[in-house]
């Protein structure tokens, strides 16, 4: 009778499989939750899509079709101190900074609009494929969002494309990303209908750990199914982290706290 012997595996894969197999096991890491530092009032109606805090100023993009438009308001009052409407045939989506100019998305029509920062005059139209959801900045460039499970660099000049990365937790794509903001090296995602922030590698995509936000706003408080969460913006120069949503009447800054060790 024949007898097949398997070879032995080569010594210098071992420790690689071994490395491998226990990532694989390896517990998911728990949530962090949040701590509420300050409550803002915020406007009730607006349907927001994106929030940047720049130079001590509060920036948002709120969306629907006739109803879109790009504001500045006052964090202590949420009174709302500039505003630009966006033609109805737009639902405007997601916003960036980027140095003395505003970037907003356009949920559908493949169309971003670069406004002044200070006066919100309109500079320049630019075109891009797919959906437009969030959008942040690295510095270097744009990083968009589009529902899927990716995201995608762009060059602020031209929105062409660079490179993308999909987002992964422990190999689990992660679709729905909307709003972002870029902290500390990281960007942040909100997850559309979820009370989660993915907090995402823009190296890799994977997911470095996630935020849980359940309870920040009663649900007695929400108006609507839409009334999710949506809307993160970082003040670096004060370390300041407000968070808000479609349709909410509060915006809160909050403070990432670890999740406590199970014994």
């Amino acid at each position: 009778m024949l007898r097949f012997l398997r070879a032995p595996r080569p010594a210098f894969l071992q420790p690689v499989f071994l490395l491998v197999l226990l990532c694989a096991m390896a517990p998911a890491q728990q949530p962090a939750g949040y701590r509420v530092i300050h409550t803002y009032p915020h406007d009730a109606q607006a349907f927001t899509q994106g929030l940047v805090y720049a130079d001590g100023h509060l920036y948002e993009s709120t969306g629907r079709n006739g109803q879109s438009s790009l504001r500045m308001t006052d964090l202590e009052t949420g009174r709302i101190l500039q505003e630009q409407p966006v033609s109805s045939q737009y639902f405007a989506e997601g916003l960036a900074a980027w140095g003395s100019t505003l970037v907003q998305l356009t949920w559908q029509e493949h169309t971003a609009f670069v406004y002044d920062r200070f006066s919100f005059r309109l500079l320049n139209t630019l075109h891009y494929p797919g959906e437009g959801w969030g959008l942040t900045s690295d510095g270097k460039r744009l990083i968009l969002s589009d529902g899927t499970t990716d995201l995608r660099f762009l060059d602020p000049a031209t929105m062409r494309e660079l490179r993308r990365v999909t987002v992964k937790d422990h190999g689990t794509p992660v679709k729905e990303l909307n709003e972002l903001e870029f902290i500390h090296g990281e960007v942040y995602a909100n997850i559309w209908h979820s009370d989660r922030i993915a907090r995402i590698s823009p190296q890799t995509g994977a997911v470095l750990g996630w935020i849980d936000l359940t309870g920040l706003l009663p649900d007695n408080l929400r108006s609507s199914p839409e009334a999710v969460l949506n809307g993160i913006a970082y003040d670096a120069a004060h370390d300041r982290l407000f968070v808000t949503g479609k349709l909410w009447p509060r915006l809160f800054e909050i403070r990432v706290v670890a999740a406590a060790k199970k014994k």
